[in-house]
């Protein structure tokens, strides 16, 4: 097959840093059996072209326009131009989250007469008033994202929190996560031993992933764990303002700030750690919950994304912006490590049954579906 993936960002050219593991994973076993090219709509990187793990990636840039109409008129006028100079002969398109590249590869489909597949993968289904995040803050744009979900060939969700905010509008939605590469995320399930006691945390520090939480969970930890230590990991959205809580909180010596790192910087956290801690309070699916699972480390977080189908067996659950919750159920992992094991054995094996591997198994026999039924193949290739 020859595959479009529209992506949102998330495949620099370094692969290895400012990249989405989990999307570089499907894009290099796809790439391994078809003909596939990546358009990245990330507006943060340099218009350009690129091979990327036997992909070839256009990158489009920055797109200026004084209206979202003008923007989306020009976006896709670039997208079909980069399609075009791809040459003939595409099955399908494919679109990482709904808005805006479903949309526009909606949009390109039906010009070029192709199918295609959209991917939920953030917060397109929700409206969080007290940050403003979410795709579903006004009619218009509930509207775009209905819209785009009906006329899409088929559609998939990384996890069943997700699948229940879209039944409504695609019956027929796919459960399917994005696993992690298990062959680079990997490791013992056998307790960490000893002080100090680790928890990670890797994700951008941002209002949607609610560090605020998680600092005043760790306080109350502190007051009975003193041993214990903080890794956070993520580019900083928040201009500091996480670092100056931990100084109020008096919990600054405990919670160490290490920004945007490559992989294989963030592999050995994960080694080294008791918990993954999750505080979000949205997640379609939470990729990095799986690589600390592939990686043996059990996760106690919110009761969002995958973590609230993993749970009870795999993952401890709290509710969202509870800091006593999050504190309690940490608390319990650490003073019980053979609850920790058994967490730790089936996280192992729930990320290693839905890996990279089976990812891209399922994609390909979607994509294959997808074809048959749209009858356009035959047409696009003619």
């Amino acid at each position: 097959m020859k595959i479009g993936l529209i992506v949102p960002g998330g495949v620099d050219r370094s692969g290895r840093i400012l990249v989405i593991p989990v999307l570089l994973a499907l894009i290099e076993r796809l790439a391994s059996r078809h003909e596939v090219v990546v358009v990245s709509l990330d507006p943060n990187a340099e218009p350009s072209e690129y091979e990327l793990l036997g992909a070839r990636v256009v990158s489009l840039g920055l797109i200026k326009a004084r209206t979202r109409l003008s923007w989306a008129a020009v976006t896709l006028r670039k997208l079909m131009s980069a399609l075009r100079a791809a040459g003939s002969g595409f099955d399908l398109l494919h679109a990482f989250w709904v808005f805006p590249q479903g949309s526009l590869a909606v949009a390109a489909g039906s010009l070029l007469r192709m199918p295609v597949v959209v991917s939920i993968g953030g917060g397109e289904l929700v409206w969080l008033p007290t940050i403003r995040y979410g795709g579903m803050r006004t009619l218009r744009s509930r509207i775009t994202m209905s819209a785009t979900l009906r006329t899409a060939s088929a559609v998939s969700a990384p996890s069943m929190y997700v699948m229940r905010a879209a039944t409504g509008i695609r019956p027929d939605i796919q459960w399917l996560p994005t696993g992690v590469d298990t062959t680079i995320f990997r490791g013992s399930v056998k307790p960490a031993c000893g002080e100090p006691r680790r928890l990670v945390h890797v994700a951008g520090l941002n209002e949607v992933k609610n560090q605020e939480t998680l600092l005043r969970a760790v306080r109350q930890v502190a007051d009975v764990c003193p041993h214990i230590v903080l890794d956070c990991i993520g580019v900083d959205a928040l201009n500091g303002r996480v670092q100056e809580l931990a100084r109020n909180l008096g919990i600054a010596d405990i919670v160490r700030f290490h920004g945007v790192l490559t992989i294989d910087e963030i592999l050995p956290f994960y080694h080294q750690a008791h918990l993954f801690v999750q505080s979000s309070l949205h997640e379609s699916m939470g990729a990095a919950v799986l690589e600390a699972s592939a990686a043996g480390v059990p996760t106690v977080g919110t009761n969002v994304g995958i973590v609230a189908e993993m749970a009870p067996r795999a993952a401890v659950a709290v509710p969202v912006s509870d800091p006593g919750a999050l504190a309690k159920g940490i608390v319990e992992l650490l003073e019980n490590s053979r609850r920790r094991e058994a967490l730790a054995l089936a996280a192992q094996d729930f990320a290693r049954t839905y890996s990279a591997d089976w990812t891209a198994a399922q994609f390909e026999e979607l994509y294959r579906r997808v074809v048959q039924r749209s009858g356009w193949q035959a047409c696009n290739r003619s």
